[in-house]
């Protein structure tokens, strides 16, 4: 019975310490996807908080000599956006009601208006607003797919996979498993007495 005990303490020890460790380790991820889950749930709650301050396009149109933008210049901007990446593809389109050339590379891509020559500068997650001289006129992030980025990978960005959001979920239901352990081993000998008193 002696050995026993000490055989059962040792398993004990065991499952507090995975349990102990666990915990450190899902405890950042946990309120990651906590917050996240809450915003997917009420999103008009979350947005008007996060979301800054608009940027009225009408005045594409009152900048100071509006000029129309040929395809070659057009090109010429979307090359000057991430230098090193090649453009993968050339369409026409319209974007905001204007007529626009839009160019795709691996980071995003590069809308320049027609009528003006102002452009975007799109990513997954973000969508900045430039003069046709280059100057920044606004900057907008899209929170409703950065919070979704963070819910189903805990990060953002696709290049790594969901490897840490699937070892997370592991972690967790292990986690959750040593922890229903550690509730009844203890109880489990008082279960086990009282049944041998019955006997």
């Amino acid at each position: 019975m002696a050995g026993s005990g000490k055989s059962k303490g040792r398993v004990f020890r065991l499952f507090r310490t995975v349990h102990g460790w666990l915990g450190i380790f899902i405890f950042p991820w946990v309120i990651v996807i906590g917050a996240t889950g809450f915003y997917l749930n009420h999103p008009k709650t979350i947005l008007p908080a996060l979301e800054g301050p608009t940027y009225d396009e009408s005045r594409f149109e009152a900048w100071p000599a509006p000029d129309p933008v040929s395809l070659e210049a057009a090109r010429a901007v979307a090359l000057s956006v991430w230098p090193d990446e090649a453009i993968d593809e050339v369409s026409e389109k319209v974007y905001h009601d204007r007529p626009s050339y839009q160019f795709k590379k691996a980071s995003g891509r590069i809308i320049v208006t027609r009528p003006t020559g102002h452009y975007f500068v799109k990513t997954r997650y973000t969508r900045r607003t430039y003069a046709p001289d280059g100057a920044l006129l606004h900057s907008k992030i899209y929170w409703g797919a950065v919070f979704k980025g963070l819910h189903r990978a805990l990060w953002l960005g696709r290049s790594l996979g969901t490897w840490l959001a699937d070892l997370t979920s592991l972690a967790m239901v292990v986690f959750g498993c040593t922890g229903i352990i550690l509730w009844w081993l203890p109880r489990s000998r008082r279960v086990l007495r009282a049944l041998a008193g019955r006997g």
